[in-house]
């Protein structure tokens, strides 16, 4: 049995996700809205260290300068009583009509400019509260008609935007990166930056390129068929994993935000493991928040809200143990060296050497013995996973 959540565990809930009132595209609401103090003190008893928001969740669109700065002391006071931060703040680009082409690459030049206004103030209100990571999904950035939108054009004016933000924090001194949130499609038909890999290339073509990296989710990256842990570990590499959004997902469908590991358990574990452990070679490893970008289910009531709240960090926790043994048991090791795992982390080439070196070695073609892989030097990776899945489910260690 894992143990219970503790602020170190750097567990964090969007407003939006246990405040999400059961509304989708066929149906109206199914539990009443939640208050934000209520949620500070409910995230804080269940064990969460961080709340984060888009302005909107926290201020409803189009708030006056009073009504605004109302909601914003009393969050920050429900966060001094209870010691829950605020790590990331993110501003909304996709629900209000004006954004119904997009906010930083709609068409109408006036709609770019309010919302580059919209993200500066609410930037304000990051620093403000003391957060670390500004998170930018544009939902709405995008098109379903391929003659609707200049791509190209599109990108440059995206461009445009971030490296006008990443100016803005510069010289305001705020202690702020940017985290770019992958997703394909949904609600566009298709979405820019759609993956990791687009994401990464966009980043690359910056200004200020260091101050902005990812925000991958789960669901978003799995809707299209991609493997998360994957993207991960390329995020990881690159060093841009900014900040992270987990959920679950199953299958290649419509973005689901189920509970994290009730989809894809297997890749679930293996993403705790990369996490927390660094993999099989044990690199490098994430330090930021656990964030949780879920809904609860429409089918539930208020107690099923803060039960599936804790069902993300309990499933989390427990992954995290297991992923733990797994990597412990000797029989794992030797499975592990067996196919050859620790082998890919060894230079193809030997130190110091040419590719003249590489073409006068005969060991490495003329008298390399491909055929004898027919049938004959077996890797073992069927093996691995079961070890895999049995301490998934317990069975081992």
């Amino acid at each position: 049995m894992a143990s219970a959540p503790t602020r170190d565990d750097k567990f964090s809930f969007g407003l939006w996700t246990v405040g999400y009132n059961g509304t989708d595209p066929f149906g109206g609401p199914t539990r009443e809205a939640l208050d934000v103090v209520h949620v500070v003190e409910k995230l804080s008893e269940l064990g969460a260290y961080g709340l984060t928001f888009h302005d909107d969740d926290l201020f409803a669109f189009g708030s006056t300068d009073a009504a605004r700065q109302t909601q914003i002391d009393r969050l920050k006071q429900a966060l001094a009583d209870t010691g829950v931060i605020v790590p990331m703040v993110t501003t909304n680009l996709f629900s209000a009509p004006v954004f119904k082409d997009g906010g930083f690459t709609s068409n109408d030049r006036a709609v770019r400019r309010f919302a580059l206004r919209k993200v500066l103030r609410n930037i304000d209100l990051a620093a403000e509260l003391g957060a670390k990571t500004f998170v930018m999904w544009g939902g709405r950035e995008g098109a379903e008609y391929d003659a609707a939108k200049d791509i190209r054009q599109a990108l440059e004016r995206y461009r445009e935007a971030v490296n006008l933000l990443g100016d803005y924090v510069t010289d305001k001194g705020y202690d702020l990166r940017f985290a770019i949130e992958p997703k394909p499609n949904e609600p566009r038909g298709d979405i820019l930056l759609p993956t990791v890999g687009h994401a990464l290339a966009f980043i690359d073509s910056l200004e200020r390129p260091e101050l902005v990296g990812l925000n991958p989710e789960v669901g978003h990256e799995q809707m299209a068929g991609l493997n998360f842990a994957a993207g991960i570990a390329q995020a990881l590499y690159h060093d841009k994993l900014f900040h992270i959004d987990l959920n679950g997902q199953r299958g290649i469908k419509y973005d689901q935000d189920l509970v994290f590991g009730h989809g894809d358990l297997h890749n679930a574990f293996a993403l705790v493991d990369l996490l927390e452990f660094g993999g099989p070679d044990g690199g490098q490893t994430y330090t930021g928040p656990r964030h949780f970008d879920y809904k609860p289910s429409r089918t539930e009531d208020e107690t099923g809200v803060w039960d599936s709240a804790a069902a993300n960090m309990h499933t989390y926790l427990l992954l995290k143990e297991r992923a733990a043994a797994f990597r412990a048991d000797p029989e794992v090791q030797e499975a592990l060296e067996a196919a050859k795992v620790f082998e890919l982390g060894q230079p193809t080439l030997n130190e110091g050497e040419s590719y003249d070196d590489l073409l006068a070695d005969r060991s490495a073609f003329e008298d390399f013995d491909a055929a004898a892989y027919l049938g004959g030097h077996g890797f073992g990776f069927v093996r691995l996973q079961q070890l895999a899945t049995e301490h998934l489910l317990g069975a081992r260690g």
